[in-house]
């Protein structure tokens, strides 16, 4: 068992920052890659990023390349969001996840084994 425990949310106005933080425990933290994910209101789960368990590989949605960046600190048992010109439309519940590897099902949410509970960014403008 891993769990996720997402921290680093809040309300923001249009173009500030954020850095959401996933603290893990459980399992060996380092053996899984990690993904972030968003639902907003009405919509469906949205892949945003994931990174490979070396930190060596990243992925990123078109919605946020150049404004996200997804890293994680394997002492720390912790992946971060650093949410960079954030924009109204990025609102939503923003939840992390584990998955053993990454493949190249990395966008699909089921594929991840592991969530946290989320943390909700409003982003004002």
């Amino acid at each position: 068992q891993v769990q996720l425990v997402e921290s680093g949310g809040g309300l923001v106005q249009a173009g500030g920052s954020l850095r959401l933080s996933c603290a893990a425990s459980g399992r060996t933290f380092s053996s899984y890659a990690m993904g972030w994910f968003r639902q907003a209101p009405g919509k469906e789960r949205e892949f945003i990023a994931a990174i490979s368990w070396s930190g060596s590989t990243t992925y990123y949605a078109k919605s946020v390349k150049g404004r996200f960046a997804i890293s994680r600190d394997n002492a720390k048992n912790t992946v971060y969001l650093q949410m960079n010109s954030l924009k109204p439309e990025d609102t939503a519940v923003y939840s992390c996840a584990a998955v053993l590897s990454l493949g190249n099902y990395y966008r699909n949410y089921d594929r991840y084994d592991y969530w946290g509970q989320g943390t909700q960014v409003t982003v004002s403008s």
